[in-house]
């Protein structure tokens, strides 16, 4: 029902990049992060000099969506003007509809255990299944009414969403394909993400999705607190880390037509949907810091160390939601990219250890270093705060006796959102049947050890 209109170059001055064809089509994007970025799809669409012109060109209406509160200091203030065909307001009433296997905090439907535990990847959906009814929630913390917390979903979709969009008023959604394309539509444009790249979607924006490849699994951290920013680098310095100039955000684009669509809202954790006679991605032009993006993890610049021991995992964080509490994160998005090992005397993979944070950890690709087996592309590992875990026997072993030469670390990628709020689990993942029972056995095998001369007592 719709025809799409794009402009072909980044109108807000930048260095604008160019991603893969789709549809026929090489997408254009603007880069930095957090920018306060100006694009059109129409000449003269946007006005200069003043936000809410009397009249704005072609008829279009002036709408400001806002990300923070209108007071929050002006390095987190997120807000962006857009100049749409139709007010967003011009839609029916919504009316609840199958939550399905969403789920929202707080979290009181089953009893989490005391225990690790670990997931093998989520089977493909047997019958059509798009993006929104092929979610399910693993796990999550906080109160979604609060704006406190995250919840961990995964994503199993064979079918685009057609005349289907949704929007998310509970929280952003950083979504982290593991196998196929996603060609995302929003009001600011268009964006693909391919595994290996994450996909930023601020709360409150309307979106649909297109399968690239014809199917698609992959991981989303659904966060309702303070929006995702790049962490602080400290001693680091200014270089390091995920560079803003790397995150990439969409050029203007619209869709026009009349036809029936609906609009599903997940609202304090409940799905909703509304009808409206056009498409809620009517954007002409737009201008502001609130947009969604998105990001290589390739391009990462990994810190390490290059004596003995190694740092906290910390340094490979690539976005963080912060708290009131300095130091202290509703959420990290941590990754563990292909790198170099050259450390001297240390063993190389993560230390036995036991977190305040609670970490919940996914694989796109590859092998995990901490694990000799079991933790494959598509699952899921959850160490919630203060279980003990760390390398497996054959792990340890294998680093304890290994010649300490530069190595490698190379076709892997895994990620980990970490939560100083331990994760309560749903009823869905608890009885799912990839839902590994022998994990425990990972810490199995390891001899005591024997001090010289010890008394037992």
């Amino acid at each position: 029902m719709s025809i799409d209109h794009r402009n072909g170059a980044d109108s807000a001055g930048g260095s604008g990049a160019a991603s893969k064809p789709a549809d026929g089509h090489v997408l254009e994007y603007q880069s930095g992060f957090g920018n306060q970025f100006a694009t059109e799809a129409l000449p003269g669409a946007l006005p200069q000099g003043r936000n809410s012109p009397q009249r704005a060109a072609y008829g279009l209406y002036a709408e400001l969506l806002s990300g923070t509160a209108f007071t929050a200091p002006r390095d987190r203030n997120l807000r962006t003007w857009l100049y749409r065909m139709r007010p967003s307001a011009m839609h029916g009433p919504f009316k609840r509809i199958d939550d399905r296997n969403w789920r929202s905090a707080p979290f009181h439907e089953a009893e989490t255990p005391a225990n690790r535990l670990r997931w093998s990847p989520w089977p493909m959906p047997a019958e059509p299944t798009d993006f929104i009814d092929g979610m399910t929630t693993i796990a999550g913390n906080g109160d979604v009414r609060a704006h406190s917390g995250v919840a961990a979903h995964v994503y199993a979709a064979n079918q685009s969403m057609e005349n289907r969009y949704f929007v998310n008023s509970d929280g952003e959604l950083l979504i982290v394909p593991q196998l196929g394309a996603l060609l995302v539509h929003t009001e600011m444009g268009r964006l693909r993400a391919d595994p290996g790249e994450i996909l930023v979607l601020p709360r409150g924006v309307r979106f649909r999705v297109e399968l690239c490849d014809g199917s698609a699994r992959g991981y989303v951290c659904e966060n309702y607190g303070a929006p995702f920013r790049l962490p602080e680098l400290g001693p680091i310095g200014s270089n390091g880390l995920a560079n803003p100039r790397d995150f990439l955000a969409p050029v203007a684009a619209f869709e026009s037509g009349a036809g029936r669509v609906s609009i599903v809202n997940k609202f304090l954790g409940r799905l909703w949907e509304g009808e409206q006679s056009h498409s809620p991605l009517d954007v002409v032009a737009w201008h502001g810091n609130l947009t969604p993006y998105k990001y290589d993890l390739a391009r990462f610049m990994v810190i390490g160390t290059i004596s003995f021991d190694h740092p906290d995992p910390s340094i490979y964080t690539v976005l963080t939601s912060g708290t009131d509490t300095p130091g202290v994160a509703n959420c990290d998005f941590v990754i563990f990219p292909p790198r170099w090992l050259v450390a001297q005397d240390t063993f190389r993979p993560p230390w036995f250890h036991r977190n305040v944070m609670s970490e919940l950890m996914g694989l796109v690709r590859g092998a995990y270093d901490g694990k000799a087996e079991g933790f494959v592309p598509g699952g899921i590992s959850l160490h919630n705060c203060m279980l003990p875990h760390g390398p497996d026997a054959a792990t340890f072993q294998k680093a304890s006796t290994a010649e300490l030469k530069p190595q490698l670390v190379e076709d892997t990628l895994a990620f980990m959102f970490e939560s100083r709020h331990a994760f309560e689990l749903t009823p869905a993942a608890l009885t799912a049947d990839n839902l590994q029972d022998d994990y425990d056995d990972a810490w199995k095998g390891f001899p005591g050890a024997s001090p010289a001369g010890s008394q037992g007592s």
